[in-house]
Order: C-alpha cells, then sequence, then structure tokens
C-alpha cells in the first residue's frame, strides 16, 4: 500500500501538531530566531489572526497525520508589499524525506498564484544548506545576504533572502 500525501486547509484539531513543529524549531533549529517555546494561546492567537487576514495555513497529512504545515503573509506590513508574500515551511522531525516540504511548497505557490500575488520570499538561515538548494529547486533565487541579523545559540546568524516570481 502506498503512502498517501493529502494537503488541506488548516483547522483547529491540527493546532497541537503545528505548535510541536513550531517548537522542535525553536528549541533545536536556527529555522526560527525565536527562543521561547509556544504555548496553546499563541497558536491559537496566530491561527485566529492569520485567519482574519485570509492567509492561508496548510497542512500536509501523511496517512492520516499532520506531518507538516505551510503558510504565507504579506512579505511588509506596507501598502506597497501587498503582492508580495513570505512563506514558511515546516516539517515534524518524525516526517522528514517523505517529500512532505515538497508538497507544502508546491501547493502554496500554486495558492500565491491563485490569489494573484506578484512574488513569494523566504528568508532563510545561511547555515541551512538544505533549505536553500531545495526552494532553488521550485525556482527560487538568492537575492539578498545579511550578515548577523540574527542571534541564537550563543552565535550571530547570516540570514539569506530567495525570491520567486510568481
Amino acid at each position: 500500500m502506498h503512502n498517501i500525501l493529502t494537503i488541506r486547509d488548516a483547522e483547529e484539531t491540527d493546532l497541537l501538531t503545528i505548535k510541536e513543529i513550531m517548537n522542535d524549531a525553536v528549541l533545536n533549529t536556527t529555522a526560527i530566531y525565536d527562543y521561547y517555546e509556544r504555548d496553546e494561546q499563541y497558536v491559537k492567537n496566530w491561527f485566529s489572526n492569520m485567519q482574519k487576514q485570509s492567509m492561508p495555513i496548510i497542512v500536509c497529512a501523511y496517512e492520516g497525520k499532520c506531518a507538516g504545515y505551510g503558510c504565507y503573509t504579506i512579505f511588509r506590513p506596507k501598502d506597497g508589499y501587498r503582492f508580495c508574500v513570505e512563506h514558511s515551511v515546516y516539517v515534524h522531525k518524525d516526517f522528514r524525506g517523505k517529500g512532505i516540504g515538497a508538497q507544502l511548497l508546491t501547493a502554496l505557490i500554486k495558492r500565491a498564484k491563485v490569489d494573484n500575488y506578484h512574488t513569494m520570499i523566504a528568508g532563510i538561515d545561511a547555515d541551512n544548506k538544505f533549505s536553500i538548494e531545495f526552494h532553488k529547486k521550485y525556482g527560487f533565487v538568492e537575492v539578498g545576504y545579511l550578515k548577523g541579523v540574527g542571534y541564537k545559540f550563543d552565535r550571530w546568524l547570516d540570514l539569506v533572502f530567495m525570491q520567486k516570481m510568481l
């Protein structure tokens, strides 16, 4: 039997798993430049705010279980940026290497085109070579490199901006 991946809009029942995925990224990686775990209320507020702004949060279900999520928001809170979105894709540590990130990114790109956005941005820690190469496969190109803008795990972090014209 083949493993079935399903992409769908996130639901409130996904929030505990999304929180687990977020917290793994916060505590163990430089994918998120935050230091502290998110609690249930934080994730509920984030979910509610994304819905109010009509911004998508999608999940990839692997054999029926939420295995990863992706979303995008307006790149910066100024009127002139309203056609540019910055996206995020996170996969649960137990489900990496199964094509879930690819499914999520492909779905986000498609959704952004349908929603008439002009360009997508990815902000990636410069040491995350896997994510940089992954984004290149989907047509993202490096457009900026910011040195020492983040600080986590007792070291300065560089940020790479990648962009895909839609």
